[in-house]
């Protein structure tokens, strides 16, 4: 591996104007394919196997106007207080609302609240559900704003009006949050390097390699269903991952220039040797997304590929443009100082650094630093012990959003079950006489505990499918709600019919269901294959033993802090969470747990590679951890403060799923870089000694050799013995 990234680094370097060119070629035709070919992002998902998709489908077939997956909005109306809406001349104004909103774009039916029985027992509070013909992600603006236009009389009337539902759901917007970790990784690369030369060539090439790969993604969504939050994702991924090799691949190049190397065999040695590692750390990043694959949902699997496919450009752009941009650069890496910035070079100075310091301290002391660093992990991790998964609702918006007013005006006039009601699917194709039974199914569902309301059964025209409407007494992310789910699914049949549960709260459930199921099998999977790629790596078997063990403090300490920010609300305000806290939503532990691995290896591989490398060179075991940390720490700090600032800029977004994800990375970043790779790692490299680097020789000899360390590259002496008689006049 590292023969062949030195050849193909100073093929860039000699034929870097050509190589330049064909990457902003290649970004050329993905910004005009993303300009002309894309298509919208849906921010639907469908969980195939699971009940609730299974009675959509059914829907679909037998009672397509229905518009089982259609969105919903919900206008809550509420008279002054001490007047009904029941007045007559209220009561008009509220059918006039309804008359209005019937005409409105995309709208299949709307609910009139005095025909329907959606008012409250106050006869104060009602509302007025509007079905729509496509899903949420079809509707414009212009189609919500309509909503707004329609209810305009019942305001002028002094009616309260709030709105809710998924097809009023604001629309993500892009705002200046989402680039404020670049600004960050400028100052940072600036402060680690102190030149603008040295600073700007990985900052440039990971914006040609971001905009690619987010271009690409922009490009296929004209061809499949790309969701929502999936290009905003790519782009966190990508980016941080794009700096972050760039910048260990400038590291390595400007210490060869620093020990006399010409630039060509600089920009060589630095691809044999970080280009080594950035290729097996970018492979393990992307064994992790594309294993989301196998969890069986549709948005993860799609979440996963795309941000794989931006971590494969990211790996691309460090081993081919970079060397092509020193190339242009040559020695200038060393030059442009920042005035006032002292930044000595680390791997150029024989004086004792901050990090070897710090690694000397820590194989001092290792057994005190390992237990410290165990326990605090383990005393943060303690929260995840309550970690409960679910979906954002209403509940979970700004105090100050019509999503949230119309969700607290509904649970005090009806009941916290009012905001999540449940579509019960009977399927009478099979039974003798459907009505009947679906009478009885009625009955039956109304006997059971924490039921509040059974509306009556709804056919369509061949008579052999109905819905009916169930009414919770608990709020849709409650405890209560998913009993009665489960037992209304227990529902035994009834004169040959079956019987499903659907609808959002339904879908919640089983989403969660599913996720919470295959999180251990995916765990075993990424762990297993990533575990194989770094035992080829290391040529070790306790090494990757202890970066896996370590990934699981990270991934614990990281969810315990999820719950309790977002589930128990400490310091939710410092993060900006102004919304009422809920369950952590299903996808992200094992998104998480995908991403966070990906990105522990890569700073697994960052640090522990030196220390490999110091080993195979002779060094004894405390040494080589102290050398190839002090060699390594910079960069691996530098890279983590960038990668948390990419992260944490996400934290401030409206989308509930993105903002949770930027503070689970940015947090599982700062844990794993500072106190499992960069205390963990040596004090437990210390404690084995030489035994860190043992394999067993038969396991050696079937291991294929990779030469992560570059010792392939470096010089061998001359053959010395004792001359032949024969050759000696020759």
């Amino acid at each position: 591996m590292a023969t062949i990234l030195y050849r193909l680094g100073r093929f860039a370097f000699r034929r870097r104007r050509l190589v330049i060119m064909f990457w902003l070629a290649l970004l050329a035709i993905a910004g005009v394919g993303a300009a002309t070919l894309s298509g919208p992002t849906a921010t639907g998902f469908s969980i195939p196997g699971t009940e609730s998709q299974r009675a959509v489908d059914l829907l679909q077939e037998r009672f397509p106007q229905v518009s089982a997956d259609g969105a919903t909005a919900r206008v809550v109306l509420q008279a002054p207080t001490g007047h009904k809406l029941s007045d007559p001349a209220t009561k008009s104004v509220v059918e006039q609302v309804v008359g209005k909103l019937a005409t409105g774009p995309q709208v299949q039916q709307v609910a009139d609240p005095f025909k329907a029985g959606t008012i409250a027992p106050d006869g104060r509070t009602g509302f007025a559900e509007v079905t729509y013909k496509v899903p949420a992600d079809a509707l414009t603006e212009q189609d919500r704003s309509a909503v707004e236009t329609a209810t305009e009389p019942a305001r002028a009337a002094g009616l309260s009006v709030e709105y809710g539902g998924d097809a009023m759901q604001a629309q993500e917007q892009q705002n200046l949050t989402e680039v404020i970790g670049l600004g960050v990784a400028a100052v940072v690369l600036m402060i680690t390097f102190g030149s603008l030369v040295a600073a700007g060539l990985p900052l440039l090439a990971a914006i040609i390699g971001v905009g690619i790969g987010a271009a690409g993604i922009t490009t296929a969504s004209g061809f499949v269903d790309i969701g929502s939050g999936t290009p905003i994702l790519a782009f966190m991924i990508g980016l941080a991952v794009s700096i972050d090799y760039a910048l260990f691949i400038m590291s390595r190049y400007r210490h060869e220039i620093a020990i006399g190397k010409e630039p060509e065999e600089a920009v060589g040695h630095a691809a044999g040797t970080a280009g080594s590692a950035v290729v097996f750390a970018g492979l393990t990043v992307v064994i992790a997304l594309a294993g989301l694959s196998v969890v069986g949902i549709p948005f993860l699997t799609q979440m996963g590929l795309a941000a794989a496919f931006t971590v494969v450009v990211a790996v691309a752009i460090a081993v081919t443009l970079l060397p092509a941009l020193l190339g242009v650069a040559g020695h200038r890496v060393l030059g442009g100082k920042i005035p006032f910035l002292k930044t000595p070079d680390p791997e150029a100075a024989d004086k004792p650094t901050v990090g070897r310091r710090w690694a000397g301290f820590v194989t001092r002391r290792p057994v005190a630093v390992l237990l410290i660093a165990v326990l605090g992990l383990g005393g943060i991790a303690v929260p995840a012990l309550d970690l409960q998964l679910g979906l954002p609702d209403d509940s979970s918006a700004a105090p100050s959003s019509t999503q949230r007013k119309a969700y607290d005006t509904l649970s005090e006039g009806f009941g916290p079950g009012f905001n999540g009601p449940l579509m019960v699917v009977v399927d009478g194709a099979d039974a003798a006489d459907p009505k009947g039974a679906a009478a009885r199914i009625e009955n039956t569902i109304k006997g059971l505990p924490d039921v509040t309301a059974v509306t009556p059964a709804t056919f369509n025209q061949a008579g052999d499918t109905a819905i009916l409407r169930v009414i919770p007494a608990s709020g849709p992310s409650t405890a209560q709600t998913k009993d009665l789910v489960k037992a209304i699914r227990d529902v035994p049949s009834i004169g040959g019919t079956q019987v499903s549960v659907t609808g959002a709260t339904a879908f919640n459930i089983d989403i969660s269901a599913k996720l919470g199921s295959a999180l251990i099998p995916y765990l075993a999977l990424v762990i297993g294959l990533a575990f194989l790629l770094l035992m080829v790596v290391f040529r070790s078997v306790l090494v990757p033993l202890k970066a896996t063990l370590g990934f699981l403090l990270t991934v614990a300490s990281t969810f315990g802090a999820l719950v309790a920010v977002f589930q128990w609300g400490w310091l939710a305000g410092l993060f900006g969470i102004t919304g009422q806290t809920g369950p952590v939503i299903s996808m992200l532990p094992v998104f998480l747990v995908g991403v966070v691995f990906g990105l522990a290896m890569d700073y697994q591989v960052f640090l522990v590679t030196r220390m490999r490398e110091q080993h195979v060179h002779g060094a004894g075991p405390v040494r080589a951890v102290v050398e190839g940390f002090s060699h390594g720490s910079r960069v691996v700090t530098a890279a983590a403060i960038i990668m948390i600032a990419v992260f944490s800029g996400f934290i401030l977004s409206s989308e509930t799923l993105v903002r949770e994800i930027g503070f689970g990375l940015a947090f599982a970043v700062f844990v794993d870089a500072f106190v499992v790779r960069m205390t963990i790692v040596p004090a437990v490299m210390a404690l084995l000694g030489k035994s860190a680097w043992w394999l067993p020789r038969w396991l050696d000899r079937l291991l294929p050799n990779v030469d992560i360390e570059g010792d392939s590259l470096r010089p061998r002496p001359a053959p010395t013995g004792p001359r032949i008689p024969e050759l000696a006049g020759r």
